[in-house]
């Protein structure tokens, strides 16, 4: 009851700290359209804002594990949540000087943050109570991260996508104070809401200081990252968050563009009820909004299914095997990439939304079937396994790349690729347990 009462308001911080996460990741694809115009960046070149995002989980996850074995669990999350603060206000100077390179810096100093966060809370968020309830305290933390993620595409919309950003050639034509005024504006525009979310970082830091955590004290073996790369369950499981992170980004990083290549602005627009609901997720009269914030409140509902997805996926997984249900989704996710493909308007942008729902419980399932039987090698094992996000550094910019040559449809077929190899894990793992509950009947 004491420990209860203890880490009560503990565990409403770090639960926070998910959420921040998940918003501040799904904010970054709402620049992506916006710096694509200002820039006029090829697809390709646009994918690299994921690359310098999720590169620093590739250079930082077993680095950060490193540095909070040294100063602490506590500091760690304090050094976390400064330096994300930091990369959010490098937004301000890039978009005063409209330079691409201090984007991309800012963009690696806030994941950079993020992953040391990663690191440092969720293994806080197993210990704050009971052992046997630490699932669940995972689940609802997690939960609250699918709820930035639902967020932050509404959000990025109203403030980042919601005026019409001007061409070279029209910005040419406009005199000197008109250019002056369009720069401030258009600096503002992406400033704001950084601005706001360096503040409140900072505020949380500060809180964190006087927040009592547990300490926790790790024994780790000699060796412990030779050895868990020669578990094939693990080094199989690595190459499945990579691709599942690469295809979750890959289609959240592209679906404004994807939705504008298809003219859908027009179509919703046209339609009452898609014109009513773009409107009522922004707040704001559609035909005086720029095509991008028109479409992209509809992302969304991408994220929004994740967060569905994942209580229908924690029902599931009760009563069916976890590898079972983890092929299934990706089954599901398959099915309605081929219909986007196939089809055009509305069912294509639905379906591909729809993906969304059956990426829910991937990432969750993949990691704890990669850690099944490591034991005391899983601290080691959760390292590779973050290591894997760069799948969202890597991906994206070859999906980018493919659209700016044969265009989205025909390059949806990459990400059907990542799926096709998330269903073979799941019956790998499907047919591993079998047999180990075979050989465990054969012994009795």
């Amino acid at each position: 009851m004491k420990n209860s009462k203890t880490y009560k308001s503990a565990f409403i911080f770090l639960t926070s700290l998910f959420f921040l996460w998940g918003f501040i990741t799904v904010l970054v694809d709402s620049l992506i359209p916006r710096l694509r115009e200002v820039f006029t960046l090829n697809y390709f070149q646009a994918g690299l804002v994921q690359f310098a995002f999720f590169g620093a989980y590739f250079l930082l996850s077993i680095p950060s594990g490193f540095i909070l074995s040294k100063i602490g669990y506590k500091k760690g999350i304090i050094l976390g949540l400064l330096t994300l603060a930091t990369g959010c206000l490098l937004f301000y100077p890039a978009a005063s000087y409209r330079e691409f390179s201090i984007f991309m810096l800012a963009y690696f100093v806030v994941a950079s943050g993020i992953t040391i966060l990663q690191v440092a809370a969720n293994p806080y968020v197993a210990v704050l109570g009971p052992e046997e309830s630490a699932s669940s305290r995972l689940n609802l933390s997690q939960a609250f991260n699918s709820l930035g993620t639902t967020i932050a595409p509404a959000i990025g919309a109203m403030f980042i996508l919601s005026d019409k950003v001007k061409s070279t050639q029209e910005i040419s034509a406009l005199n000197a104070i008109d250019k002056e005024q369009y720069y401030i504006s258009e600096a503002a525009a992406v400033q704001s809401p950084f601005i706001g979310i360096a503040v409140f970082v900072v505020i949380l830091a500060f809180i964190f200081i006087f927040i009592k955590l547990p300490k926790l004290i790790k024994s780790s073996p000699k060796g412990g990252y030779i050895k868990v790369i020669q578990s094939k369950s693990l080094l199989l499981g690595a190459i499945g968050i990579f691709v599942y992170v690469g295809a979750e980004v890959a289609i959240g990083s592209y679906l404004i563009n994807y939705f504008l290549d298809m003219n859908l602005a027009t179509l919703i627009k046209e339609n009452a009820i898609m014109k009513n609901i773009s409107e009522s997720i922004l707040g704001s009269d559609s035909e005086t909004l720029d095509n991008k914030a028109v479409v992209g409140a509809f992302v969304t509902f991408y994220w929004s299914g994740a967060m569905i997805g994942r209580f229908v996926g924690a029902h599931l997984t009760k009563i069916i095997k976890a590898s079972k249900v983890l092929s299934f989704f990706a089954i599901g996710a398959i099915l309605f990439i081929m219909v986007s493909i196939i089809t055009s308007g509305f069912v294509s942008m639905w379906s591909i939304l729809l993906v969304g729902l059956f990426n829910s419980i991937m990432f969750p399932t993949i990691f704890s079937l990669s850690l099944e039987g490591l034991d005391d090698l899983k601290p080691q094992a959760s390292g590779v396994l973050c290591t894997m996000i760069v799948g969202g550094a890597i991906i994206p910019p070859v999906f980018g790349l493919l659209s700016d040559h044969i265009g989205f449809k025909i390059a949806l077929i990459l990400l059907i690729v990542c799926y096709l190899y998330i269903v073979f894990y799941g019956v790998i793992k499907t047919k591993k347990k079998a047999l180990e509950i075979n050989n465990n009947s054969l012994t009795q």
